[in-house]
C-alpha cells in the first residue's frame, strides 16, 4: 500500500473516530495524557467472560494519537483479553502503516499505554507487562 494511502487512513480516523464516547459502567478505565503535546486519552472497556465486549475512548490531541486510539479501539473489540494483553507497540505501528519520528512515538503508543495501565489497574494484566516508556 502507498504512503498516501496510509496517510488518508489516519486522517479518516482522526476525523471519524471509531468507537469514540464513554461507556455507562466500564470494567477498566483509565486515561492519560502526554504533557510534552497535550495530548489526553482516557479508555473504557466492558469484559465479558474472557473477552472485550465493548471499547470507547475520548480525549483530544494530534491525529496520531487520535487515530492510533481508534485503530486500537477497532483491533480490540470482541478479543480475549488474553489477545489484548500481548498487543505491543510493533502492532500500533503496524496498524498507522507509515514511519514515525521518535518525537511522534509518545504521541502514537499513548493509547497502548492507557489501555495496558486500565488493564493492570482491573487486574487483567501484570503492571510491568508493556508500561515502559520511549526515550
Amino acid at each position: 500500500m502507498s504512503m498516501d494511502y496510509y496517510r488518508e487512513y489516519i486522517l479518516d480516523h482522526y476525523r471519524n473516530p471509531r468507537n469514540y464516547g464513554k461507556l455507562e459502567a466500564p470494567d477498566v478505565h483509565s486515561e492519560d495524557s502526554n504533557p510534552l503535546c497535550g495530548d489526553q486519552l482516557g479508555m473504557d472497556l466492558i469484559v465479558e467472560g474472557d473477552h472485550v465486549k465493548e471499547v470507547r475512548f475520548q480525549g483530544r490531541g494530534c491525529a496520531i494519537s487520535q487515530a492510533s486510539a481508534s485503530m486500537l479501539s477497532e483491533m480490540i473489540q470482541g478479543q480475549p483479553v488474553e489477545d489484548v494483553i500481548k498487543l505491543g507497540k510493533d502492532d500500533i505501528l503496524e496498524s498507522l502503516g507509515i514511519p514515525i519520528s521518535p518525537a511522534r512515538t509518545k504521541c502514537a503508543f499513548l493509547s497502548l499505554r492507557v489501555l495496558h495501565r486500565g488493564l493492570a489497574m482491573a487486574g487483567l494484566e501484570r503492571p510491568d507487562q508493556d508500561d515502559e516508556e520511549e526515550e
